[in-house]
């Protein structure tokens, strides 16, 4: 696996989450090039966390922010005490009929461990605000993806979607 390496017009390689291959919750491709030139904010997301009430803020700042160049992408994840066991389908049907969830879903990946997926290869990298690298922690997780692919700020699990420092940074990063 390893770090996903996009290279520049001035020859300058960074990481970008858009060369990163990864199905939909449906198992189909899922074309992360849609969300160039757009803020997103990847979240690895579980069902059955004290924690899952925050899909229901995510929508919210997905429909807040939509209009304006802004996405939740939610990351299915079953590494944290096994609280995402579904199939596709019941996480499907979950976050819709609980908390009206319209933003895009990946499959149920591994977001650490062996087994990790390259998208996280990519976004672990970022510290959060108290410096933590690596390793998610536990689920809902956020990271902020900028308008060109890379990661601008990193939040804990507990820090609310919808907290200021979140926001700030979701509006810093929308495009201009």
């Amino acid at each position: 696996m390893g770090i996903n390496v996009e290279l520049l017009e001035d020859g300058v390689s960074q990481s970008s989450i858009y060369v990163v291959q990864i199905a939909d919750l449906q198992g189909k491709p899922l074309d992360l090039e849609q969300f160039r030139g757009s803020a997103t904010l990847v979240v690895n997301v579980a069902s059955r966390c004290g924690l899952t009430p925050q899909y229901g803020v995510l929508e919210q700042l997905h429909e807040r922010y939509a209009d304006r160049g802004f996405s939740v992408l939610g990351v299915p994840c079953n590494q944290f005490g096994g609280q995402e066991p579904g199939t596709a389908e019941e996480i499907s049907e979950f976050c819709s009929a609980t908390y009206g969830v319209t933003f895009p879903m990946t499959e149920k990946i591994e977001v650490n461990g062996e087994g990790r997926h390259p998208l996280y290869e990519t976004l672990t990298v970022e510290p959060d605000a108290e410096g933590h690298t690596g390793d998610i922690r536990w689920n809902f997780e956020k990271f902020l993806v900028g308008a060109d692919g890379t990661v601008v700020a990193r939040f804990g699990p507990r820090t609310a979607p919808d907290a200021p420092e979140v926001v700030a940074a979701i509006e810093a990063a929308l495009p201009a």
